[in-house]
């Protein structure tokens, strides 16, 4: 992190983190920050669901919900970048405030409620994005529909042409009932009709699953059989906790999703366990309380074939991105790995 960096990041977190969090995605789309450009190396570069990627650490949803900052986060040096989540309209979410840091305890709780500019606004962006970077959208339902397994669909048929994948977001804890599209039955489902939608695109775009990490291992083993019935090409493990274990924050009681560095063990079980449920035969996307190059690899050596991030950059700055993916290549090759590959799931047994 350098001075500016520094010098920023202090500002930031002395005004409301919502106020923050747009003045951040202003200050990064005019240009005031200063960005690496890729990472990458023969070692960090590997492949998630058929997508190459330059190197394995991603930019988390919900840093960019309306796909506003495409061009500058694609130099920022994450491997790949997700943007939304998108819902069919637009909806302003849940009343403010709405995010709360969690400073003692390096995390935040939000309750935003897939506040979102819709569909249309967003693939507008989309249809301009930068061709070499590898960019998702989070797929969102509004709070409102009749049908919220048809609005994934929906959204991924608007958007679906200038994606490199979509993920299925059924884990949010921040729109009633959200989560109970979890279930096996409903899961396959709307799984099924979202492979459906996505089959009718003009290209193949690969379709991730979003889970909760408060999941029992009755539910986790029914999230591993849909994966593997339905074609799913990844699983992102895991969104926010609605667990409040050990905090020490003044806002530890507010209501939303947890996230940061608290989620970091439930999240890497959780990732473990579905490894071990689907023999490795889907990929797994590591996330939940990572702030440094050794939380990443520990994911990595417990299933993940890739990471993503995004609260610790509230308190570490956007050049964690880049500083993680270079820590990462020295702790591969200190352990003898040639590439990110040959490290999955090597330490999975640590975390069962």
């Amino acid at each position: 992190m350098n001075l500016i960096e520094r010098a920023s990041l202090f500002a930031l977190n002395r005004i409301d983190p919502e106020t923050a969090h747009g003045l951040a995605l202003k200050g990064l789309s005019s240009g005031l920050a200063p960005l690496p450009g890729p990472v990458t190396s023969p070692r960090l570069a590997t492949t998630l669901a058929g997508i190459a990627l330059p190197n394995p650490v991603g930019l988390a949803a919900g840093f960019d919900k309306n796909a506003t900052a495409l061009d500058p986060l694609s130099r920022a040096g994450f491997g790949f970048i997700e943007v939304g989540a998108a819902t069919p309209r637009p909806q302003p979410g849940n009343p403010r405030p709405r995010l709360f840091r969690l400073t003692e305890d390096q995390a935040a709780i939000n309750r935003f409620g897939f506040n979102n500019e819709g569909m249309e606004a967003i693939a507008a962006r989309l249809a301009r994005r930068p061709k070499d970077a590898v960019i998702g959208l989070n797929l969102g339902a509004n709070k409102d529909s009749t049908d919220r397994a048809g609005d994934f669909a929906r959204v991924l048929t608007t958007c679906g042409a200038h994606l490199d994948f979509a993920t299925v977001n059924v884990s949010s804890p921040n729109t009633e009932k959200l989560r109970d599209l979890q279930g096996k039955a409903a899961l396959t489902a709307l799984m099924t009709g979202v492979i459906e939608a996505r089959d009718a695109l003009s290209r193949r775009v690969p379709v991730f699953l979003k889970i909760a990490p408060d999941l029992s291992e009755a539910e986790l083993a029914d999230i591993a059989a849909v994966a593997l019935e339905t074609g799913i090409d990844a699983i992102i493990a895991t969104n926010t906790t609605l667990s409040r274990d050990g905090l020490k924050s003044a806002h530890r009681g507010e209501t939303g999703g947890l996230s940061g560095a608290p989620l970091f063990d439930k999240s890497t079980r959780v990732l473990a366990r579905l490894g071990k449920l689907t023999e490795g035969a889907v990929p797994l996307v590591g996330v939940g309380g990572i702030s440094s190059a050794a939380h990443a690899y520990t994911k990595i050596l417990a299933g993940a074939s890739a990471v993503q991030l995004y609260t610790a950059m509230v308190y570490k700055g956007l050049s964690l991105g880049a500083e993680i993916a270079r820590g990462l290549d020295a702790l591969l090759a200190k352990d003898g790995f040639s590439n990110v590959a040959e490290a999955v799931g090597t330490g999975r047994e640590d975390w069962l």
